[in-house]
């Protein structure tokens, strides 16, 4: 046994320098120190051996474990050494070539537009509002002077979850929180996704954005809604901008009217953008509806109010000559590097 173990000693040792792999390496520990390798296999056969000569060759055997185990780990240590090596040659990296760089995004051209609106209420003193798109009929309808039996609640306008919840239709269920949580003097803007069941197509969406404004206290007339909305228009579109109201009808405010600006492209002369109007639509607003105030708390007899909304497609669209608003929401990169 002491032969068939100086034999194994000097196998491995040989078979060490030649190892050029931890694939090698593993292979080798097995065949001589696994479960079922020939080292093992000799401590199994000492029970062959005279009791009084077991003590000896068992710690001879453990001796040589030991010590092949040492040089095994000696291997495994050199050759991790040498493959860090290899490779810190092979991945040399030249430091003073010129980095690639990375591909940077920026604000869509919605978000930059909205953003320069908040910017115009916000230094007009507005603060800004925001709330569920999942909302309740008596917020999106009830609230807003628009009883059970108003078209607007058709199902073929409106996306309904159950029959008292929807997906608003617009922002101005904000204004009826607003009222109900805070006392006038009252200044907000309320900007957010809308949504309504229309077909896909240039010039509609199911999901587009509005932004609706209020200004409840005492003594709103008509001639602030206008100074305030004239002053919007001037600072988005420039001091040559000119504006006029239109008549109208919302059921929300009485009375109602919607705001024009003369055509930026022809001047008022009548062109393909303003379909030769020489106007162009971009808001409705009015003043804020009894109705609405007293249903919110705010007494009518003592404050008043208006209101005023607008559509963010339409803005940018209009700011940049866009003709398709499907191009806003397809996120194709040579559509959105033009702003």
């Amino acid at each position: 046994m002491k032969e068939k173990l100086e034999a194994i000693r000097a196998e491995v040792r040989t078979r060490l320098v030649e190892t050029a792999t931890k694939a090698e390496l593993e292979n080798l520990r097995v065949r001589f120190l696994g479960k079922k390798g020939e080292l093992t296999a000799l401590l199994r056969g000492m029970g062959a051996l005279a009791p009084e000569d077991r003590p000896k060759m068992g710690a001879l055997v453990n001796e040589v474990r030991g010590e092949l185990e040492a040089a095994m780990e000696e291997k495994l240590a050199a050759l991790d050494k040498a493959e860090l090596e290899r490779r810190l040659q092979e991945e040399q990296l030249d430091v003073t070539v010129p980095g690639v760089s990375a591909p940077y995004g920026k604000k869509h051209p919605l978000s930059q537009v909205l953003d320069e609106i908040k910017d115009i209420f916000l230094g007009m003193g507005f603060q800004i509002a925001t709330g569920p798109e999942v909302e309740l009929d008596r917020y999106n309808f009830e609230a807003l002077n628009m009883p059970k039996n108003h078209p607007a609640r058709d199902t073929q306008d409106t996306f309904y979850i159950t029959e008292n919840i929807l997906l608003r239709t617009q922002t101005s269920p904000m204004q009826v929180r607003v009222m109900e949580k805070q006392k006038p003097p009252i200044k907000v803007i309320a900007p957010g996704r809308v949504y309504r069941s229309d077909e896909v197509d240039a010039t509609h969406s199911p999901l587009f954005h509005q932004i609706e404004g209020l200004v409840v206290d005492k003594g709103i007339r008509m001639s602030d809604l206008k100074g305030t909305l004239e002053l919007f228009a001037k600072r988005l579109y420039g001091e040559e901008a000119v504006v006029r109201f239109r008549p109208h009808h919302f059921s929300f405010t009485e009375p109602s009217a919607e705001l024009d600006i003369r055509c930026f492209s022809c001047g008022g002369k009548g062109c393909r953008l303003c379909k030769g109007e020489g106007w162009i639509e971009i808001l409705g607003a009015g003043m804020v509806h009894p109705k609405v105030l007293e249903g919110c708390g705010i007494d009518p007899e003592e404050y008043s109010g208006f209101a005023f909304g607008l559509g963010l497609e339409r803005i940018v669209m209009r700011r940049y000559n866009i003709d398709d608003l499907r191009l806003f929401f397809e996120n194709d990169l040579r559509f959105l590097q033009q702003f």
